[in-house]
């Protein structure tokens, strides 16, 4: 049986009971035990470093893997999904670098390689268990304890093997190359790399003049940013064929040569300079100059200080002569290089250290890391009159992505991967692979790929994957190392682990005779293992050779647009280079999640909401659709907002849960109220003849193939924003069109087909949602399959055991979805007119008018009318084809913001145009989407389009219109007094299913409601003119105050309704004829009937309980006692019988007492003396129904002030009793009160609730109501 859905629930507690079942069965690993020997679906998971915890962008590219690989499982394929760490590179060593303070490599060498990587390995791993934690916590199933890591030997010796197979390809070469260089890591990066962390910063602009050879007084003017490369300057460049000129300085007579075009970099006005000649740029080629400084000045007879030309220099910054360090920057040393001004075999001019320091070469700034210098050459280049001018430029320069230090350009010695000769290999792989967002494909990664450079793939570092070279000393003899296995033959040196301190001692005899060979002292860039990961994760060659085929390339990947210069590159080059095709077949691509400003996230900032706090306030379900329901899975940017994250529970995931209680509420009291078992069975659905039943069917199962169609396609971005529709869909329209039908108003077997249709829909749409939103689809499957015949006794059962079901075509019912898709314009146009008129949709209009061309479209919304009366509370629809029937007519007005900014100065005559178009015009243009007005298109968005009425005879002005641009939709907003007291009707039923909400009750909970309406003669009419109407809807008795006496108070509370208020109480149970009486004594009573000596004597009444809830007759004997006392004067009284009473439940009742009494002989009294005794035959007579009330008269009595339990106390005073005897006045009634509720004070007594109006007079009190006051 189903358990009932509690009101409130707590998503991310939901979440980790979830959890702890999943756990608990295993349910992960049970379903790849499931899908076993099904086809296999390939999925490369990416490496992250552990060195840091998870961040947004993690959470996202995870969510995407875990719902595709979800839903690939869904599908019939089998899904190994196996976690990576990527434990060498940078990020390690930086950190051991920052805690054990090492500068640079001199400190290692002093530490040992071995001490040093057994400190990187002890931090490795610092965050997995966080890792695995937060992966979890997020619902992602990905196998962590069947992982890999790249620090693991057989991993390693897969990247060996790699680089062995390119290496015996002929890609492998040593070469001298300017690299982006990290100072703060010691070590040189790949281009993609350095294209991860760009900055914009203020750097010094110089201008520095070289004197000519030739003629001193004139002087070659060049620009750079980086004054620090300027002691290493060799050469300067010109373009050939641009126009240069040599000018006069007005002001201090020096003669300058640079570009025309670039007069102003140094000049402000024509006035400043003299042009004294003007020619081409290869005019100066060759042309000798003073060095700057001396430290390299000996080059000068080998070629050097000349002007060269090349046409890389342009004319939009700088001077136009650019200076020359050869090996501080790809150019100048390409230009160089080629003018022999360098050799590419030559001593390198490269007087920069590992750390950024200058070396001793330059003898004047040794030791200072170049950036520092850059004021000291400045400062040095004034004094020698070779500073021309001086200032600052902002412009953008890349940083480390690692130790966020600026990059240098540098001359460094490495280890390539030829990649330029492969191009063409590259893009035709890269054509056969599909992307989403293609754009991503063919534009920017197509491009990085033509423009793509070989391979720096070595690094001088000491915590990765050594490169398995092996070299003479004098570099002609090389061996390629491709197993462990081959080294232990090679070397005699068996070894298991492939770290540098394992095996950079080891030697392998040369075969040449030049003693031994020796390991090459460089490792492996960690984008090279990243890229080897679809083998060395299977450690391919050397195991699972037949698995690795078989599955190879990927069905699919998934990462971040900055991977496009990263792994995806990586990835596509060893795979090209290694087997001629691509690495995968499908690739999402997503783009970055920024901060809420849009910044970049940044821990210092703390401009962004912790993930875990996030998760722990919303649920992981919560983020994960928020993140996937955004442009990120585009490859756009995200702005992050905590409050998006709120709005999916607010907007989906409340409704759902809210449509799924509703049916499990209903499925309680239809199995309560009908006494039947209710068993799902889909096979019903089809029998369904409510048209509302057919279009949520067919929708459920549209949505089914359109699911399947678009996540085959890899579309994210359009599965998931449907589905968040189709649960509007289903709780805005259908559940709330069919809640009566529901809740089994329009009987028995239409109910269980409303339930029978809601709960396939929801058991449909779990299963669709399962990869999106894990863990409230298990909630909800867990207890919907309790109503599938046998599925309630597997105990491990789960949603995500299940596949997707298939698309049940003869429930597709495309006429239908048509029909209501109509239906639903016109009442959402409906209620914007109502919104705009500030209409509550409680409150009914007379008529809504539905203008339409198409008789189809009309006839659609007709077979739906009855939806479009419930939902915009209308009298009358009238449809019709002609709106000039109405008097409608169609005006366009200027979007005043938008054309404004666009047309400027001609806006003004545009806007007057578009004010003086015909309806027709306007017609045309909302058909055709454009118009063209003066000389200018202007499109939706441009316009905005205003219906109005013209004033005709005959047609009355009591409409409002609105359009969508093909159906328009009139209601008549006239006020109308009956209208308007129904509105009322259902504010009142608004306020008690309020009432209710507040109380926590639930649908089966019998409840009677009392109201009070007697400070507003119109609403008490209201309520009692529609009281039937009221009580139709809210299903319960609808009763006047008083509040009877045997009523068990829930809630109560007076609500405001505009200027008037009403008072409601709801009671538990439904109020009988007698609960509902007025005039009823508010505490249970017997009516006694004494039979004297067999003659009938008198009546009175017996109070049973006063004040109410507090019981002064329980037993026989007590009852006997009260007798005695009110008619014997305290004789004592002989039962000679049992009455068998229970008097705790006795409401009202009527006993008979035959009473005999006789003489005390001893006595000379008579028979009325104390000492006389009374036997009593005593008979019990359950008189609820037919009783008239108490036969003593009486007045109920309300003690203003609240008892402790919220509700009032109240009782029941006897007036008189028996009748006619012991009349109160009002002191003693007062005193009676006082007594009666036990105060300790006097109390004063009110005819009024407010306690305004004192009692005066008790001659008319009989069966009324007071209130008492505590006297102060």
């Amino acid at each position: 049986m189903v358990e009932a859905v509690p009101e409130y629930i707590s998503f991310p507690k939901e979440e980790e009971k979830t959890l702890e079942f999943w756990n608990k069965h295993d349910t992960f690993r049970n379903s790849l035990k499931q899908s076993k020997g099904k086809p296999r679906y390939a999925f490369y998971d990416g490496p992250p470093f552990a060195t840091g915890l998870p961040h947004y962008g993690h959470i996202l590219a995870g969510t995407i893997k875990d719902i595709v690989t979800r839903f690939a499982h869904q599908s019939g394929f089998h899904v190994e999904r196996r976690f990576g760490w990527d434990c060498h590179g940078l990020p390690v060593e930086y950190e051991i670098d920052k805690t054990l303070g090492i500068k640079g490599p001199e400190d290692v060498a002093k530490m040992g390689i071995a001490a040093y990587n057994k400190e990187c390995r002890s931090i490795v791993m610092r965050y997995s268990g966080e890792w695995e934690r937060i992966v979890n916590r997020l619902g992602r199933w990905i196998d962590f304890k069947n992982d890999y890591k790249t620090l693991y030997p057989w991993f390693m010796e897969s990247v060996w093997w790699v680089f062995k197979q390119l290496y015996d390809k002929g890609f492998v070469y040593k070469g001298f190359k300017v690299m982006p260089y990290s100072t703060g890591c010691h070590t040189p990066l790949s281009n993609f790399e350095a294209g991860q962390n760009y900055k914009d910063v203020n750097d010094p602009a110089v201008i520095v003049s070289f004197p000519l050879d030739e003629d001193p007084s004139v002087k070659v003017v060049a620009w750079t940013t980086t004054p620090w490369t300027l002691p290493s300057n060799l050469a300067l460049c010109v373009h050939p064929t641009m126009i240069y000129v040599k000018v006069q300085d007005i002001k201090s007579g020096e003669k300058y040569i640079l570009m025309e075009a670039r007069l102003a970099s140094l000049y402000k006005s024509e006035k400043e300079y003299e042009i004294l000649d003007k020619f081409a740029g290869k005019t100066l080629f060759g042309k000798g100059y003073k060095p700057l400084f001396p430290y390299f000045s000996h080059m000068k007879g080998t070629g050097a200080f000349r002007v060269l030309c090349d046409t890389y220099v342009t004319d939009d910054s700088g001077t136009g002569v650019v200076h020359q360090a050869p090996y501080f920057g790809a150019d100048d040393y390409r230009v160089c290089t080629t003018n022999g001004v360098v050799e590419k075999d030559g001593e390198p001019i490269c007087p920069v250290d590992a750390s950024g320091r200058f070396t001793k070469e330059v003898t004047d700034f040794e030791g200072q890391y170049v950036k520092d210098a850059d004021k000291n050459i400045c400062k040095m280049l004034k004094e020698m009159k070779r500073l021309v001018h001086q200032g600052t430029t902002k412009h953008n320069y890349p940083f480390c992505w690692r130790s966020d230090t600026p990059l240098l350009y540098k001359a460094v010695p490495s280890w390539f991967i030829r990649v330029e000769q492969m191009t063409e290999q590259l893009l035709k792989n890269n054509d056969e692979t599909y992307w989403v967002p293609d754009f991503v494909k063919e534009k920017r990664f197509a491009n990085w790929l033509e423009g793509a450079h070989d391979w720096a793939v070595s690094r001088n570092r000491y915590w990765g994957t050594p490169i398995p070279l092996w070299t003479s000393d004098d570099m002609e003899e090389v061996v390629c190392i491709g197993s462990m296995a081959e080294l232990e033959t090679l070397s005699g040196v068996k070894i298991t682990d492939l770290h540098r301190e394992n095996v950079d001692q080891i030697t392998i005899p040369s075969r040449m005779g030049k003693g031994v060979l020796r390991r090459v002292d460089t490792v492996f860039d960690c984008w090279f293992e990243s890229g080897s990961m679809p083998y060395a994760q299977m450690h391919y060659p050397f195991e699972n050779k037949k698995e690795f085929e078989d599955s190879f390339p990927a069905h699919f990947i998934a990462e971040g647009i900055d991977q496009t210069r990263g792994w995806f590159y990586t990835l596509l080059v060893l795979s090209s280079a290694l087997f001629g095709k691509p690495p995968f077949k499908n690739l999402i691509v997503n783009g970055l999640v920024l901060a809420e400003d849009g910044q970049k996230m940044s821990k210092r900032k703390k401009n962004y909401p912790d993930p875990i706090k996030v998760v722990d306030s919303y649920g992981a379900d919560a983020l994960r659709l928020y993140l996937i329901n955004s442009p990120v899975v585009r490859a756009e940017n995200l702005r992050f907002k905590e409050a998006g994250v709120r709005d999916i529970l607010k907007d989906v995931f409340l409704p759902w849960y809210n449509a799924y209680r509703f049916l499990i509420q209903n499925i309680l009291r239809f199995e309560k109220d009908e006494g039947l078992q209710f068993v799902y069975d889909q096979e019903k659905l089809a029998n369904s003849t409510n048209i509302m039943d057919r279009w949520i069917i067919s929708c459920i199962q549209s949505l089914v193939a359109f699911v399947k169609k678009e996540m085959d396609a890899y579309r994210l971005y359009t599965v998931v924003p449907r589905l968040v529709r189709f649960v509007d869909l289903l709780t805005n329209w259908y559940v709330r069109s069919n809640r009566r039908r529901i809740k089994g108003e329009s009987g028995v077997e239409d109910c269980d087909m409303a339930l029978q249709t809601l709960c396939s829909v929801l058991m449909t749409l779990v299963q669709l949602m399962s990869p999106f939103t894990p863990f409230l689809t298990e909630l909800i499957y867990q207890n919907l399959r309790k109503l599938i015949p046998g599925e309630s006794e597997k105990e491990d059962a789960s949603v995500h055991y299940l596949m997707l079901p298939e698309v049940r075509e003869n429930l597709v019912n495309v006429p239908i979805e048509r029909a209501v898709g109509r239906m639903q314009s016109v009442i959402e146009l409906g209620r914007v007119i109502r919104d705009r008129k500030t209409l509550p949709n409680k409150y009914p209009l007379q008529e809504v008018v539905i203008i339409h061309k198409s008789p189809e479209y009309l006839d659609d919304v007709d077979s739906l009318r009855k939806y479009v009366v419930e939902e915009l509370n209308v009298r009358k629809i009238t449809l019709s084809s002609d709106k000039d029937k109405y008097g409608i007519t169609l005006k366009a007005q200027p979007d005043h913001l938008i054309l404004g900014k666009r047309l400027k100065g001609a806006f003004k005559e545009v806007s007057a145009a578009i004010q003086r178009l015909s309806p027709e015009e306007v017609e045309k243009f909302m058909e055709t989407g454009s118009i063209e007005v003066c000389g200018h298109k202007l499109v939706q968005g441009d316009l905005r389009l205003i219906y109005q009425f013209e004033t005709r005879p005959g047609v009355e002005a009591k409409y409002e219109a609105h359009s969508d641009n093909d159906v328009m939709v009139l209601l008549d907003v006239t006020p109308d007094q009956s209208l308007l007291d129904e509105g009322v009707a259902r504010e009142i039923v608004n306020r008690i299913q309020k009432l209710r909400k507040k109380a926590k009750l639930v649908p089966t909970d019998d409840v009677t409601v009392y109201y009070d309406t007697s400070t507003s003669p119109s609403l008490t009419k209201v309520a009692a003119s529609h009281s039937d109407f009221i009580r139709t809807l809210i299903r319960s008795p609808f009763v006047p105050y008083p509040v009877s006496p045997f009523a068990d108070v829930i809630i109560e509370e007076s609500s405001k309704m505009k200027q008037d208020t009403v008072g409601l109480t709801l009671t538990r149970g439904h109020a009988d004829c007698n609960d509902a009486k007025e005039g009823a004594p508010f505490c249970r009573y017997s009516n006694v009937e004494i039979v004297m000596n067999g003659n009938p004597s008198c009546n009175l009444t017996v109070l049973l309980e006063n004040p109410r809830n507090c019981p002064v007759v329980v037993s026989q004997r007590q009852f006997c006692t009260i007798l005695s006392r009110a008619f014997f004067d305290g004789c004592s009284m002989t039962v000679v019988n049992d009455m068998f009473v229970d008097f705790n439940t006795v409401k009202v009742g009527h006993v008979v007492a035959e009473v005999t009494k006789k003489r005390n002989m001893s006595s000379a009294e008579g028979i009325f003396s104390d000492t006389s005794r009374a036997f009593a035959s005593l008979n019990f007579i359950d008189d609820v129904e037919s009783s008239d009330g108490p036969v003593s008269p009486f007045v109920n009595v309300v003690l203003a002030e609240k008892s402790g339990s919220g509700s009032p106390k109240i009782g029941t005073v006897l007036l008189e009793n028996p009748p006619m005897c012991n009349r109160l006045d009002l002191c003693r009634l007062e005193k009676e009160c006082s007594k009666l509720f036990q105060t300790g004070k006097a109390v004063e007594l009110f005819t009024d609730k407010s306690c305004s109006v004192a009692l005066s007079d008790v001659t008319s009190l009989n069966r009324k109501t007071v209130f008492a006051k505590l006297k102060k």
